[in-house]
């Protein structure tokens, strides 16, 4: 039996666990989501995911867990060994504090202002466009706390990348696509260092389009 992750290819969470899969050499069945049927709703569907969200996994043993950050730290653990040390070791109590720091610092300060943006500009959706600026602005206001962080260490939790740096990789993406360029443009050199960095990793150019 194969690990087998619930969702579907293109969205933002599916291909954040399935980037970190790729990461351990974990090989995955992607089983898809009937999402226009609204299968993630669906009663049979709830009874692993009660939010009725995508993605989650069910483990080769059977194990299952949803939310793609718990999901990343558990494939992170359980298959350390298959994979580059991203998930500092629990002994290590300094430097697990440093990737938690760095990981709220993603799910507070980067993730709400990017989906926000993505949400808005959404393909098929005529965007507000005073509020895609105002997130924007947001945005930009944590980035230049990123560029401070980031000038004076390679990534966020320290001198070493973990997940709490590839956290980032779906949601960057989703914005750069939508033609916001702010990762890139230099206007934030140490962050565009940084981005350039983590989004060139092989784990995530083999699912940047989809997992």
């Amino acid at each position: 039996m194969v690990l087998r992750l619930y969702g579907i290819d293109f969205f933002t969470c599916t291909r954040r666990v399935a980037c970190i899969l790729k990461e351990y050499n974990v090989p995955y069945e992607l089983v898809t989501v009937d999402f226009a049927s609204k299968e993630h709703k669906s009663p049979a569907f709830l009874e692993h995911q009660p939010f009725g969200q995508i993605p989650y996994i069910v483990d080769d043993d059977g194990f299952e867990i949803y939310e793609s950050r718990a999901i990343s730290r558990y494939i992170a653990n359980k298959y350390r060994a298959q994979g580059p040390p991203l998930l500092p070791e629990s002994t290590d109590v300094q430097k697990l504090a440093k990737f938690e720091q760095a990981a709220s610092i993603e799910s507070a300060n980067f993730h709400p202002s990017a989906e926000a943006i993505t949400s808005e500009k959404h393909l098929g959706k005529t965007p507000d466009e005073d509020a895609v600026a105002r997130h924007l602005a947001v945005l930009k206001s944590k980035l230049a706390a990123y560029e401070v962080i980031l000038s004076k260490q390679k990534y966020l939790a320290g001198d070493e990348i973990t997940l709490a740096d590839l956290f980032h990789l779906s949601y960057g993406q989703a914005i750069t696509n939508v033609g916001i360029d702010v990762l890139e443009s230099g206007e934030f050199p140490n962050v565009a260092r940084w981005w350039k960095e983590i989004s060139s990793r092989p784990s995530w150019q083999a699912v940047k389009e989809k997992a």
